[in-house]
């Protein structure tokens, strides 16, 4: 619960901004440009503090080290409120995106090293319902009070902050490499290789098709790489940079929605915000659905056997997503466009528990800090330059407006319909970077006092 309120905290912040947009075009006299780069800049700034958080995941306490940031996280919130100028606004978001880069890599290895691997499709189904709450709640709760107070919203939404922050502080720090998350599924039977490792279902069936890993990548010893060889290990397993590069499509989607969903919303279903907002919340609930159950297909399809089974629910899901979103662009109606809608948003978000856990499985645990690091680092690129090019793409190319914001909608299918080819490219790659994460692992395992897993 508490790693989903950090995501729910981050996504929340993101949407206010979007929700917002009305108030504050009026008090600072800004464009639809203007605000998509007050969301970007603070994702920019996040996209590049990811990298060094995600060297502090792997390497120091992470409950402690992101309890100081939501600290941080909530200064930076109070301070927004407190600004004059367009100018002193948007340096207090490049701030809050420095300190909101904890959240992606030490996130994802602390559910690596809670959490065992049959059911971290179901537990990042629950995380990334948290984050689309979040949203909701920054469009429905504090969007609805910045039409009163936009400075309001903000500190509102600093509250929660610090006292997610204390929690966080008093979080116990699990055992890295998983070991902590193997006492936990001592209930659930194990897998044990030839060599005597326990393995994930994934690996387990890996082994069992006699699927051979890639030699180049085996002997690479994770305990002893920097960033910069980190980075290149990474990104030369090639299934992880096709999962980048989809979550990176479906992101920068998502992004443009966030910030400008209310207003395209209310103009092109000729709705007020309130009822904007109401449809919005609507298709959030379709959005939540859609992580929950699509986390718990991905694990239940890889115990059954279907070794693929996590990126083929997403694949489907990505293909599905810009199916349902053209009738939902292009209808002016909202009784129409709901069901459409709601189901695209259940699909969009359908694609990333299976996707996360899937991450986890083709990665050797002393590398997940820096792995979901690099792949924040690039996906958040994605979603900084999405605000700004779809209310630049809105403004200047498609004149603005009502039908200036749905064609600029339409034109960013293309993306979404990028990332569902990849994903089915995925299916291809995927069994041999398992068994090379799994070869990884048993070659250099050995726990040594403090817990951490050394080369032998």
């Amino acid at each position: 619960m508490l790693l989903a309120a950090v995501l729910a905290l981050s996504s929340a912040d993101a949407s206010t901004v979007g929700a917002s947009a009305t108030p504050l075009r009026h008090a600072l006299g800004i464009s639809n440009t203007d605000i998509g780069l007050l969301v970007s800049v603070t994702s920019l700034v996040a996209a590049l503090a990811s990298l060094p958080f995600g060297v502090l995941a792997d390497r120091v306490r992470r409950t402690r080290t992101l309890g100081a940031a939501i600290v941080l996280w909530g200064g930076a919130m109070i301070w927004s409120a407190t600004v004059s100028t367009f100018g002193e606004l948007l340096f207090t978001r490049m701030l809050l995106g420095g300190v909101t880069a904890a959240a992606g890599p030490i996130v994802a290895s602390l559910v690596g090293d809670y959490f065992p691997a049959y059911e971290r499709g179901r537990v990042y189904g629950y995380i990334l319902a948290g984050e689309l709450v979040g949203a909701g709640v920054g469009f429905a709760v504090t969007g609805d009070i910045a039409a009163l107070s936009w400075r309001a919203a903000f500190v509102i939404l600093s509250l929660p902050a610090f006292a997610l922050a204390w929690l966080m502080f008093r979080l116990p720090e699990p055992a890295r490499g998983g070991r902590d998350a193997l006492i936990a599924a001592n209930a659930q039977p194990v897998t044990t290789g030839e060599d005597g490792d326990q393995g994930t279902d994934a690996q387990r069936l890996a082994r069992e098709r006699g699927v051979e890993p890639d030699p180049a990548l085996v002997d690479a010893d994770p305990k002893r790489m920097g960033l910069l060889a980190a980075t290149r290990y990474v990104l030369q397993i090639r299934t992880n940079v096709v999962l980048i590069v989809a979550s990176a499509a479906g992101y920068f989607f998502l992004a443009g929605v966030q910030t400008f969903g209310v207003e395209f919303v209310t103009h092109q279903y000729r709705i007020d915000q309130a009822v904007g907002t109401l449809v919005l919340l609507v298709v959030g609930a379709g959005g939540v659905a859609g992580v929950l159950g699509a986390g718990v297909l991905g694990d239940r399809l890889l115990r059954s056997g279907y070794l693929t089974g996590r990126i083929l629910v997403s694949a489907v899901a990505a293909t599905a997503a810009v199916a349902l979103f053209v009738p939902a662009i292009f209808t002016r109606s909202a009784v129409t466009a709901l069901p459409y809608i709601t189901l695209a948003a259940l699909a969009l978000s359908a694609q990333n528990p299976p996707l996360d856990a899937a991450r986890l499985d083709i990665m050797v645990p002393l590398l997940w800090g820096r792995a979901e690091g690099i792949r924040t680092f690039l996906r958040t690129f994605a979603q900084a330059a999405a605000p700004v090019i779809f209310g630049g793409v809105s403004d200047y190319v498609f004149g603005g407006g009502r039908s200036g914001l749905q064609w600029t909608f339409a034109l960013m299918l293309l993306p979404l319909g990028a990332s569902a080819y990849f994903l089915y490219k995925g299916l291809e790659t995927y069994p041999r970077d398992v068994a090379t994460a799994a070869a990884n692992v048993s070659r250099h395992r050995r726990v040594d006092e403090s817990g951490w897993v050394a080369r032998a």
